[in-house]
C-alpha cells in the first residue's frame, strides 16, 4: 500500500517507522516512498538504486536540497512503533523515530504540499548511512549524478532536538598496536605480554583532556577514546599481539591530514594505523540563505559534535545545517523515542521558510 502523504507528518512517521528498513535492507521503504512521491506531478523524481530524489524546477533564483536517511541501526524488539507518555509529554518510540524517520516524515509531507515553494528544492532520500561510506547511498548519487547536487544551501534532518547545528566535527579510527612473544603462560618471563604493554596506550588516553575548538563562531568539542580492545589467543598463552581501536572526533578547523598527525603525535612511540578518517564541516551559517534560514525557524545555531552527512554537502562547497526533531543522544537507543510536539515545530520551522516570500 502506497504511503498516504496526507496524513499529519506524525502519523507519517508512525507508518515509516513501522517498515523495518536496517541499513541494507531498505528496499522496501524506496519502493514505497518513490511510488508515493511520483503521485505528485509537480516533483521530478529520480531514483538511484535506493536513493529517491525529488526536484521541484520552477526557475527559482536558488536551490536547496534537504535530504534525510531512511536507514536505521538494527531492531531490538522496538518495532512496531508505540505512543508513550514521558513526564506528561506526548512521545512516538521505537527504532527510527529519532535517526530519523521522524525528520524524513516532515520532508515526505512538505514535498508533497509544497508545490511553489520560495525556493527550488531538491529532496533526498538516501540508504545506508549507518554503514560504511562505500555503501552510503548519498556517497553514490553524488558520484553518479553530481548534477544533482547543485545548489545554494543543504539542510540534513539529523536529529538536533528541533534546533539547527551547524557544521560537524570530523571523525578518525586508528589501530594502535603493541607486539610481544608468546608463551606458556605457566612460564610467562619466557615471552612478552603484548596486553601488558598496552597500558601506557590506556594511560594516555585516560590522561587525555579534550579541547574545545571554537569555529565560525560554535565551539566544538573534540574527544579521543578506546572503543575496541583485543589481544591474546588461548587462556594459556602470552599473547603476542594486542589492539586497540581508537576514535578521534576532531573540530572542522582541521582535516584529516592534521587529525591523523595529532593521532600519531599522541602516540609516539606505538604503531598506528589509520583505518578511516572523514573531514567534518565548517558551520557555513555566514551565508546570507543561511541566515535566512535561522531567522525563519527562530533558531540560535549551535554545534554538531558527531559526524553526520552535511560534511559531503561542504565538501562541495555547499554551506549545510542539521535540522530535525529527536534528542540525539536517544540515537540508536533501545528506548529511542521523539516528542510529538519536535516534530510539528519542525514542520512549521521548515514550512514557514520554504514558503517566505
Amino acid at each position: 500500500m502506497v504511503l498516504d502523504l496526507t496524513v499529519s507528518s506524525v502519523d507519517l512517521t508512525r507508518a515509516i517507522c513501522d517498515i523495518p528498513s536496517v541499513s541494507g535492507d531498505e528496499t522496501h521503504l524506496a519502493d514505497e516512498i518513490e511510488a508515493a512521491v511520483r503521485a505528485y506531478p509537480h516533483l521530478e523524481v529520480t531514483r538511484h538504486g535506493n536513493t529517491i530524489v525529488a526536484r521541484t524546477t520552477l526557475g527559482r533564483d536558488q536551490r536547496v536540497v534537504i535530504a534525510g536517511h531512511i536507514d536505521t541501526v538494527p531492531i531490538n524488539d522496538n518495532v512496531p512503533t508505540r505512543d508513550i507518555d514521558v513526564d506528561g509529554e506526548p512521545f512516538l518510540w521505537g527504532r527510527g523515530t529519532v535517526d530519523m524517520k521522524a525528520g524524513v516524515a516532515v520532508q515526505l509531507k512538505l514535498a508533497a504540499e509544497l508545490t511553489a515553494p520560495a525556493v527550488d528544492i531538491t529532496w533526498m532520500w538516501y540508504d545506508n548511512e549507518e554503514v560504511e561510506a562505500s555503501k552510503n547511498g548519498l556517497n553514490l548519487l553524488s558520484a553518479a549524478r553530481p548534477d544533482l547536487f547543485q545548489a545554494d544551501f543543504a539542510i540534513l534532518g539529523e536529529p538536533s532536538n528541533g534546533t539547527v547545528e551547524g557544521g560537524c566535527n570530523g571523525t578518525l579510527r586508528a589501530v594502535v598496536r603493541t607486539h610481544g612473544v608468546r608463551a606458556h603462560s605457566a612460564r610467562a618471563w619466557v615471552g612478552e605480554n603484548a596486553i601488558h604493554r598496552a597500558a601506557p596506550v590506556l594511560a594516555r588516553l585516560a590522561e587525555y583532556r579534550a579541547r574545545e575548538v571554537a569555529v565560525e563562531g560554535l565551539d566544538y568539542r573534540e574527544g579521543l577514546s578506546a572503543v575496541k580492545i583485543s589481544g591474546g589467543v588461548a587462556g594459556n598463552v602470552i599473547p603476542d599481539l594486542c589492539e586497540v581501536e581508537v576514535n578521534y572526533r576532531f573540530a572542522p578547523s582541521k582535516d584529516s591530514a592534521e587529525a591523523e598527525a595529532h593521532v600519531r603525535n599522541v602516540f609516539a612511540g606505538f604503531e598506528v594505523e589509520i583505518t578511516d578518517a572523514a573531514d567534518g564541516a565548517r558551520p557555513g551559517l555566514d551565508a546570507p540563505i543561511a541566515r535566512q534560514f535561522l531567522a525563519a525557524v527562530g533558531a540560535e545555531a549551535k554545534p554538531k559534535y558527531g559526524w553526520t552527512d552535511v560534511a559531503r554537502f561542504s565538501a562541495l562547497g555547499i554551506p549545510a545545517v542539521n535540522y530535525g526533531p529527536g534528542d540525539p543522544h536517544l540515537a540508536h537507543h533501545d528506548q529511542e523515542r521523539v516528542p510529538l510536539r519536535q516534530i510539528d515545530d519542525v514542520e512549521r520551522g521548515l514550512r514557514a521558510w520554504l514558503t517566505a516570500s
